[in-house]
């Protein structure tokens, strides 16, 4: 009687399918998540005369001179207009940032991919990670102007990391999105760049949404990083809890595009080495 044949090397049906594949290697690749943002911090920082103050510094630049331009332009104060254009630049920093610098690291990672296995997603989410870093730290100068110039303190601060996880998950979304094309279409970082410049000013985070017109302020609706936005503004200025509406949409769609986006990516992750 003839005994079965072996199989020689890892059996491929025994494999999961990539969805869960990368996210179970997510948790036990966290060091090395780890590791990337340690080593994205460093790297970004240690040339720099600043150093580590230019990301506190960067929006802060920003905010002076938006709000020389343009705080006469909406009639606002210039010194509540700095807080309001403050706190929306270094969240769309933290979002522009995160998204781009996710698609850079894997094409850069070309070689580390073909050497040794580690889920590919860990690039993605080691960029916001990073994002998530200097967007603490940008929280330092808001912080401060924000109690020199009088605003006040309230317990709605409290739930401020009720928005930043909201558009955390999104971003991250986005950026497995745009992984997962730039192997494909080199063309997808240019492209990007102009769609950011595009998306910036189609986003209240110069002027308020209150003064957009009543038909275009319905577009401006389909923004996915409109409501943690404006609930980060109404925890900070307002005192206001978190708007239920506002919160359910934007987790929905941010929950909505995570998902999309991780399948997007790990569907053809294990075909990645063949295109870095």
């Amino acid at each position: 009687m003839s005994m079965p044949m072996m199989k020689d090397g890892y059996d491929s049906e025994l494999r999961q399918h990539p969805f869960w594949e990368e996210l179970h290697g997510v948790v036990r690749y966290r060091e090395l998540i780890v590791q990337l943002i340690a080593k994205s911090i460093k790297t970004r920082y240690k040339r720099s005369f600043l150093g580590i103050a230019w990301t506190m510094i960067n929006p802060f630049l920003m905010m002076i001179v938006l709000t020389l331009v343009f705080s006469g332009l909406f009639s606002f104060p210039a010194r509540s207009y700095s807080l309001f254009v403050l706190s929306g630049l270094i969240l769309w920093n933290f979002f522009s940032q995160s998204t781009t610098a996710a698609m850079g690291d894997l094409l850069w990672s070309g070689g580390l991919i073909e050497r040794v296995y580690f889920p590919k997603v860990v690039f993605a989410i080691a960029a916001v990670g990073t994002g998530l870093v200097n967007l603490f730290l940008a929280f330092i100068p808001f912080t401060i102007l924000f109690v020199v110039l009088g605003a006040k303190v309230r317990l709605s601060l409290l739930f401020i990391p009720i928005p930043i996880a909201v558009l955390g998950m999104f971003t991250l979304g986005m950026a497995l999105i745009l992984s997962s094309a730039v192997l494909y279409f080199a063309d997808v970082i240019p492209m990007y760049e102009i769609i950011l410049m595009a998306w910036f000013y189609l986003t209240p985070i110069i002027y308020p949404i209150e003064m957009v017109p009543e038909p275009v302020r319905g577009l401006l609706y389909l923004n996915p990083i409109l409501y943690p936005l404006q609930t980060f503004r109404a925890l900070w200025f307002g005192g206001e809890l978190p708007n239920t509406t506002y919160m359910l949409f934007g987790l929905a769609t941010s929950l909505g595009t995570l998902f999309i986006g991780w399948w997007m990516f790990t569907r053809r992750s294990r075909e990645y080495a063949n295109y870095v």
